[in-house]
Formats: C-alpha cells, structure tokens, sequence
C-alpha cells in the first residue's frame, strides 16, 4: 500500500512527457515549415499556393478523420490505437523528409501524417484522464495542451533553423526519432477500461469526413475560383463558383450525418458520435473557442512568415527568429496563468486572451506599410502570443471537465476535430482572401497607372485576373526581365506589387481580426470558477 503513490507518481512523471511529446510532434508540422514555404516550394517544384494546399490538407485530414480515431481508439483500446497511429505518423514523416515532388509531399505529410495524428490525439485525452489522478487532471492537461501550443510557436523557429543550415527535410527525420521514442516509452502507460465493442458507424464517418473536406476544399480553391461569381477562366456551375456549392454541399453532408446518428440511436445501435453529447453548453463553449483559437492562429501563422520572407526577402532563420517573441508570450501564459492564478475565472482569462489576440493583429494591421521593417511584428506577436497562451491555459480543462470520464475518448476527438477545422478554415481562408485582395490591388494600381502601356494593362487584366501569386520583388523582376517587358514599366509593377502585397496581408488580417472579435460573444458560456472533477 505504501508503494501505490510511489508507482502512481513515477508512472505519471513518465506519461506526462511521453503524451506531451507526442502532442508537440503532432501539432509542429501545422507551424515549422510556415517559414520556408518558398524555399520548399523550389525545392519539391511547386508554389507558396501548392505548399498552402499540403498545410491545409494536413490540418484537413485530421479534422476529417477524429471523431473516427476517437472512435476506434474506445472500440480497440487507446493505447494501441494510440501506438498505431505513432507508426502511421512516422511513415508519414519519412516519406515527406524523402519527398522529391509535390503529391509525394502530400501523400506524406498531409495524408499519412494527417491520418497518423487523428488516431494519435484524441487517444492523448483519455491516455491524460486514465494515467492521471482527479486532482491533478487540470494541470496535466495544461501541460499537454501547453506543448502543442508551444509547437506551434516554436515551429517556425526549428523549421528556420534546419532550413538555413541543413534542410528542411531534417525536421520531418527528427519527427521519426521522436516518434519511435514516444512509442517505447508508451508501452509503460496504463491502458483505459474499454467499452462493450460495437461496429464501427461507417456511414457516419464517411458522411463526416466527406462533408468538413468539401467545406474546406471549396474554401481553399476560393482563391482561384472565387467565392459566388467564378473568376475568369476558372470553373462555374450553372453560373456560379464551385467554392459556394462545395460549402453548401459540404454543410448539407455534415446535416445528414447528424441524422444518421439520431436514426441509428432511435434503433438502439451504437452512433460515431451522440448528439446528446451537445447537451454540456461548458463543452460546446470550450470546443467552440479552440476553432476561433486555431482558425486565427493559423491565419496569423501563414500571413506573418510571408510578410518577413517573401515581402521583407528574410531567410527561413531570421523569420524564425522574428517570431520567437510569440514563443515566449505564448509560454508565459500557457504555464504561468495556471501555476500563478490557479483560480483564475476560465471565462475571465478566456476573453482577456481575445481581447490579447486581438490587439495585437489590429496593431499589426496599422503598422504594415510598403516601406515597413521586421521588427513592426514584434509587438504584435507578444500580444497574439499571450492571448493563445491564456487560451491554451484554460480550454483543454474546460472542455474535459464538463462531462463524465467516460465520455473523455469522445470529447478528445471532438476537439482536436474543432482545433484542426478552425487550423484548416484558417490557412485556407487567409490565403484566399490574401490572393483575392493582392489581385485586386495589383491591377487596379497598374489599370491606374499612367505610365504603363495600354497594350501593357490590356495583357495583364486578361491573365492575371484569375489570381496572381504572392511574390518576392526579386521573383517578379526576374519573370517580367524573361518575357522582356521594358526595365520602366518593370519599375512601374514591381511598386504596384509591394502595396497590392501589403493590401492583400491587411485584408486576410482584418478578416481574422473580426472572427477573433467574435470570440467575446462566444466565451459567455465558459464557466466562470475551475472544475477539478468533471460534472456528473
């Protein structure tokens, strides 16, 4: 009997670590390679919009497959669903490190991966509630939530780093290593009591999946397509954009799903996920500030690498670098809110973290000029990173806490569905309204200008009017010196480039600067005291 609290404590010290690697391996890849996304984009022959896309799809992927892995984690045992998806994970890794080409990339690091890590997180949740006492479930789950936040953070800066001395492909070979770690040491955890198996509810995690990936598809081809009226040259269907009918379509499936499940409860048969899981307002409160958390984090996270790398020509380090103050705010907050105001109102550190967020993209939105240094983010990014550390400090107990532990598998995959939708919607929705306003801006100046050719304006408002790609000064120069367009009027675009490149950036952030404004409104139901044991 003496022994039991010896064995519990070492057993939780190894855990913890184990799970939060795990987390921090999961979640680096939606952030290390945001500062060399021109660099991999040469390197594999494809654009910043190709690279958008394998971000996208990863975060994608994920959303679409974790309620299932949630699912199949109760039905075979988290723990071996958990050391599975390790292994899918880490073939996914080394497949991307090896890449020579684009759908290589993809296959590796947006679908492997992807399916890797949907199998992975939702496990870590109920792995945290079975391996941990009551008491201390508050803080362990800040930690694990505070890992992948500080992923996220410090992505850019490990991603910089082996892009300016060795090679981005590096990060993906560490992955593996750490990957093979966390499965040894994960042999050691206790595995949580199972549930009576039940079939798999294949159709809803069909009609699941194919209706997030039709939404977020149409929104990341919104760029090229354009959202209701289609862009010249692009596709339409009975006269408008695809992007409109694939988020209707894709919100009719998700519709449908949720009938299929009520229609499977009425027959007394097991659902992928029951609504009446929707009843905990405190869950649905905490799930709906991780999709507005992710949504703007990853806006932010793709905006701001491509304001210092390809407008400011930063190398992939000094971008890194550049974003480190976000690192330090966003581990201030994420470690010392709970261990310095461990009674802190949820709600009140919540909406202070909006307001945070907040602040810090409207002074970056005033501060971008042309003419702008690198150090304009600095501010800015302190305030951003405080704000997803006060969020990372205190939604993961929120959600988590407000059911009963049997219900932790279903929560864990219903979150990190929420963080990696909002994750998806973000990088897609930031790149298309960059590229739309940038386009907008680009021929409006050169239409304006007087000292560009007619012939020059006619030529560049029929093919550029579907989109023109976020470009160096440098890049630019050289493709217009290649079709031999005068050094004058080169002079003329590459000025009218550098204020649409400004024009798009403020535009994407704007629209994330609103969605964060709506996270006010949406906290109200964040409990205001902190639980340690989950409603009953």
């Amino acid at each position: 009997m003496v022994d039991a609290p010896t064995n519990t404590g070492t057993r939780v010290g190894l855990v913890l670590p184990t799970l939060a690697a795990a987390q921090f391996v999961m979640l680096l890849d939606s952030s290390v390679m945001n500062v060399a996304i021109a660099t991999v984009a040469k390197d594999v022959g494809t654009t910043v919009t190709g690279i958008q896309t394998a971000i996208t799809l990863y975060t994608l992927v994920m959303a679409m497959f974790m309620v299932t892995g949630g699912k199949l984690g109760s039905m075979f045992g988290r723990k071996r669903i958990f050391m599975i998806g390790c292994i899918v994970y880490g073939v996914g890794s080394l497949t991307t490190a090896l890449a020579p080409n684009l759908p290589i990339l993809v296959l590796g690091w947006s679908f492997l991966e992807g399916i890797g890590a949907a199998m992975i997180l939702p496990a870590v949740v109920a792995l945290v509630a079975a391996n941990v006492p009551v008491e201390g479930r508050p803080r362990a789950f800040g930690l694990v939530m505070g890992a992948g936040a500080i992923a996220v953070a410090v992505g850019p800066l490990i991603g910089g780093f082996a892009t300016t001395y060795f090679s981005w492909r590096w990060v993906f070979v560490g992955e593996v290593v750490v990957v093979v770690l966390v499965v040894l040491l994960a042999r050691r955890m206790e595995e949580p009591p199972l549930a009576d198996r039940v079939p798999l509810d294949a159709i809803g995690a069909t009609l699941l999946s194919i209706g997030l990936g039709l939404a977020v598809y149409g929104i990341l081809r919104s760029s090229e397509w354009g959202w209701v009226i289609p862009r010249p040259g692009g596709p339409s269907v009975f006269g408008v954009s695809p992007t409109i009918c694939l988020i209707v379509l894709g919100g009719l499936t998700v519709w449908a799903f949720f009938e299929w499940e009520a229609h499977l409860i009425a027959q007394g048969r097991e659902p992928l996920v029951r609504p009446s899981i929707f009843r905990y307002q405190e869950m649905n409160a905490g799930l709906t500030m991780f999709f507005v958390q992710y949504l703007v984090q990853a806006g932010v996270f793709f905006t701001i690498p491509l304001f210092l790398s390809v407008a400011l020509g930063l190398s992939a380090l000094e971008t890194g670098v550049r974003i480190l103050p976000l690192s330090i705010a966003l581990l201030a907050g994420a470690v010392g809110i709970p261990k310095f105001f461990p009674r802190a109102s949820p709600r009140l550190v919540v909406r202070l973290g909006v307001l945070a967020m907040l602040a810090g993209t409207l002074v970056l939105i005033l501060a971008l000029d042309p003419e702008a240094a690198a150090a304009i983010v600095t501010v800015p990014l302190l305030l951003i990173g405080l704000g997803i550390g006060a969020f990372a400090s205190q939604l993961g107990a929120v959600t988590v806490s407000a059911v009963p532990d049997k219900l932790t598998g279903e929560v864990g995959g219903l979150q990190n569905t929420a963080t990696n939708l909002g994750a998806a919607i973000g990088t897609a929705l930031a790149g298309s309204i960059l590229i739309a306003a940038l386009t907008t801006s680009f021929l409006t100046s050169v239409t304006e200008n007087p000292d560009i050719p007619p012939s020059v304006k006619d030529q560049a408002s029929v093919q550029l009017a579907a989109g023109i790609p976020f470009m160096s000064d440098a890049d630019l120069k050289a493709a217009l010196d290649e079709v031999g367009v005068p050094p004058d009027v080169a002079a003329e675009a590459i000025e009218a480039n550098d204020q649409a490149r400004v024009d798009g950036l403020r535009s994407a952030l704007s629209v994330l600067a609103l969605i964060a404004l709506s996270g006010l409104f949406l906290a109200r139901a964040i409990p205001t005291t902190p639980k340690s044991t989950p409603e009953r």
